[in-house]
């Protein structure tokens, strides 16, 4: 076997522009510079890009979260020695909620406030840092309509889904500051403004689903347009509630899902009417009994047995379902066995396997064909991750930087694969050389580099492929740590007598982010992290270089 490997730049494309480019040799996606000179005015040349090396700093500080006092941002306009950080009060989201209205002496109405339990759910990110995640729910009853969640700053979609099963679920939009909070206002519909969806579900021609079913109506982005029901198991009937705007759409999609995976039920979306009054019957079809399947997992190279392996089967089944199976482990030998609906004569299904990560043997999709009987799978030889080299340089840019701990993160998918589950710190450190060698799946990641010693730490986007036997390894090339300023301050907020009764932040989770571009999509790259202590001061070391 030819083995072959090449030579991968490491780039990272910074907000704002002046990054050179390498010769032609080098891909010509892939932007990095070599010195300052190539840099535009005002930015100097890291190892990960041009930037600003006081700018496109953003921080994010967490005081007490379970007092209510959740992340917010600020941007670092100039990076100084002293960095004190002033928070804001708990940042709240307020809302309201009404159903209906009454008439009023002036010849108006007035909202009726709803005074029953709601569960509010509200997802979104940071405004500031790109790809950080913000999440937030609770169940609660309004005062005289009016609701207050905690969160943190960000976008949001907000879901509040009223726990009376006959009322749709409602969705906002909204941003939330440090400063201002964020408020939204939900109207439920009257009774007068709800129409009754029903339908009945069978298996097959007159036969009954004997097991738990549940429905959902959605849009066409699949956003919830009414709650999830069950469907009665005895007759397969159904109702759902919708506002009028929605049964008056000319299309919804009913989606019917098993409440319990261990049913071996396929989920089905239908295409309905709903302005045609009730539903025409809607048939699941039959998938077929399940039968068990059973195989063996292997390393491709020297045909060992994985253990511990996450094994599971999908597709789409008899009657026109998506099956999607509960995983199951490989035993010390690589053996599994586990259930499955029928596969399509026409359409295999797909066994999805998921090495641990320890094991150099890569995620893998392997079409398999399922009998309507008892089946044995061939053994399945998983091919060996992508491996992924390189060398790190302390900044003297020659001595080697060996004891750097490295943190693999996906960050995306490619083309035809799904996302690598894999995210984990590296049990080993990089070598007395500097180098390091990581087995990946093919995917997108974000390598970060934990120095210590008074360094700051260095992430790395890259992309790694599909290996082939021309291309066995991905060698990136050799990077420079970045020489530390150290940074500390004091963090304070307005006293509060149940949270800080002397203004100060104590054990307050404090991240520097640098707010980048890569592959023309907005990111960011966590610089350092610390915690305050008991005086509400922090100290950590940022990038200058």
């Amino acid at each position: 076997m030819r083995r072959g490997f090449r030579t991968l730049t490491l780039a990272l494309g910074v907000s704002g522009t002046g990054c050179g480019l390498f010769p032609e040799d080098r891909p010509p996606d892939q932007l990095v510079c070599r010195s300052d000179a190539e840099c535009a005015a005002g930015q100097v040349c890291f190892v990960d890009g041009c930037g600003n090396p006081g700018g496109d700093i953003v921080v994010e500080v967490q005081a007490h979260p379970r007092a209510g006092l959740h992340a917010q941002d600020f941007p670092v306009d100039r990076l100084r020695p002293e960095q004190n950080l002033e928070l804001f009060s708990p940042v709240r989201l307020r809302g309201e909620v009404y159903r209906g209205s009454l008439p009023d002496t002036d010849g108006g109405t007035t909202p009726i406030a709803y005074h029953e339990p709601i569960h509010l759910l509200a997802t979104g990110e940071s405004r500031l840092i790109p790809g950080v995640a913000r999440r937030y729910e609770t169940t609660l009853v309004p005062d005289n309509g009016a609701w207050m969640l905690p969160v943190g700053s960000g976008d949001y979609t907000v879901t509040l889904t009223p726990l009376d099963p006959t009322l749709p679920p409602l969705l906002r939009t909204t941003s939330v500051d440090p400063g201002t909070g964020g408020t939204v206002a939900f109207e439920l519909p009257a009774p007068t403004r709800l129409v009754s969806l029903s339908g009945t579900l069978v298996l097959q021609g007159t036969r009954r689903v004997d097991a738990d079913l549940e429905v959902q109506a959605l849009d066409e982005l699949l956003r919830p347009l009414s709650q999830r029901a069950r469907i009665t198991r005895d007759t397969g009937a159904f109702r759902l509630t919708l506002s009028v705007e929605d049964a008056s759409r000319p299309t919804v999609l009913v989606r019917v899902s098993p409440v319990n995976a261990g049913d071996l039920l396929p989920s089905k979306t239908f295409v309905v009417e709903p302005s045609n009054g009730p539903l025409a019957t809607l048939e699941l079809g039959d998938p077929g009994t399940p039968v068990s399947v059973e195989g063996r997992v292997l390393e491709g190279t020297y045909g060992a047995p994985i253990a511990g392996a996450r094994v599971s089967i999908q597709g789409r089944v008899n009657g026109g379902g998506t099956f999607q199976g509960v995983p199951v482990l490989t035993d010390k030998d690589g053996r599994y066995q586990l259930q499955s609906p029928p596969g399509l004569p026409d359409s295999p299904l797909t066994l999805v396997i998921v090495p641990p990560p320890a094991s150099t043997a890569r995620l893998t999709l392997q079409p398999v064909t399922v009998l309507a009987q008892d089946t044995p799978l061939p053994e399945v030889r998983c091919p060996s991750r992508m491996t992924v080299t390189g060398t790190v340089r302390q900044p003297d840019g020659s001595t080697a930087a060996s004891g750097v701990r490295i943190v693999v993160e996906p960050v995306g998918a490619l083309s035809g694969w799904p996302q690598s589950p894999m995210g984990f710190e590296v049990p080993v450190t990089t070598d007395a050389r500097g180098g390091f060698q990581l087995a990946l799946d093919p995917g997108e990641y974000r390598l970060d580099f934990l120095p210590g010693e008074n360094l700051p730490r260095v992430s790395r986007f890259v992309t790694v492929p599909p290996r082939t036997q021309e291309e066995e390894k991905l060698e990136l090339l050799p990077f420079t740590l970045s020489r530390g300023r150290s940074l500390s301050g004091r963090i304070t907020l307005p006293p509060d007598p149940a949270l800080a009764p002397d203004g100060i932040a104590a054990n307050a989770s404090v991240r520097f982010f640098r707010v980048v571009t890569v592959a023309g999509r907005p990111a960011s790259l966590l610089l350092a992290q610390t915690v305050s202590d008991s005086t509400g001061r922090y100290s950590t070391v940022l990038p200058t270089r």
